[in-house]
Formats: C-alpha cells, structure tokens, sequence
C-alpha cells in the first residue's frame, strides 16, 4: 500500500523512548502513531493560537 509519509530517524534517550512506548500501549497505538498522534495535537495548539503554519512545497 502507497503512502505519502516520509520516513527518518529519530534518537531518544532510553527514559524518553520507555516513556512513550508506556504511554502508546496505553492508548492501544504503536509508538510510531503515539508520536504522530502527540506532534499533530501539539501543531493543531500551535496553530489555534499563532495561526497557520505556511511551508513552501519543494
């Protein structure tokens, strides 16, 4: 199945990584979704309070 998601590495500390990996199960996601999950609830914050966020597309 295609996707549009790009793919990168990410380096956490052991503390961060468990951290998130406790909180992921909790919500019944994998890591991957719990952290795409937080960083789109946090943009939608920003967002709500300084406005759209404008980047220019390659």
């Amino acid at each position: 199945m295609a996707t549009n998601k790009r793919v990168f590495t990410l380096r956490l500390s052991d503390e961060v990584f468990d951290k998130i990996g406790f909180l992921a199960t909790s919500e019944h996601r994998s890591m991957t979704n719990y952290i795409e999950y937080v960083l789109i609830q946090h943009l939608e914050q920003i967002e709500k309070v300084h406005g759209e966020i404008k980047v220019e597309e390659p």
